[in-house]
């Protein structure tokens, strides 16, 4: 969670990592050309600020700082298909395709995850319990994490496996419907 002007610089400098291992040249021209990964990146900034307001200036300025970068973020999410509450995501979130994202507000996910698009990380529909992960996820196209589910670290969820129990061991792969280890 972001707590001070220093962890959004750190936040922020994690989660763009992936961004900025493009060239200078090919970041140059992926603006240029509108690219989509230019919007992922601007969502990952505004959900970052949105986060500091939030947690950090508790007075009428940074409320209403906050709701700017959460006006800005939903309307842009509504454009490419997110939907991330702020103080989900641990530092280091990349989202590798624009399309559904969609993040429950009371799940929490860790550090260094990895989105590849069209993902879901929420409750069950019939419960209020939501998933709660570890440390480097990376979540396959397709994938989704749904109810009171807790995963390890380094877990990778395969394209398209659905995920709706706990698997607590590190360094596993889930995949299938449901989710089986591999």
């Amino acid at each position: 969670m972001i707590r001070s002007k220093a962890d959004l610089k750190e936040y922020l400098a994690s989660d763009m990592a992936f961004y900025h291992a493009y060239s200078k040249r090919d970041r140059k021209i992926l603006r240029m050309a509108n690219d989509p990964v230019c919007e992922i990146v601007r969502y990952l900034k505004f959900l970052r600020k949105e986060e500091y307001y939030a947690n950090c200036k508790p007075s009428k300025i940074g409320k209403l700082c906050c709701l700017y970068f959460f006006a800005k973020k939903n309307k842009l999410g509504n454009r490419i298909g997110f939907k991330i509450p702020r103080n989900t995501f641990e530092q280091g979130l990349s989202i590798y395709h624009h399309g559904s994202v969609i993040i429950n507000e009371h799940a929490r996910i860790g550090k260094n995850a990895r989105l590849h698009g069209d993902n879901c990380i929420g409750n069950n529909g019939t419960t209020d319990q939501n998933p709660v992960i570890g440390d480097d996820l990376d979540l396959g196209i397709g994938a989704k994490i749904i109810g009171d589910v807790k995963l390890g670290s380094q877990v990778k969820v395969g394209a398209n496996a659905v995920v709706t129990k706990s698997f607590e061991e590190d360094g596993i792969t889930l995949v299938g419907l449901p989710a089986k280890k591999l």
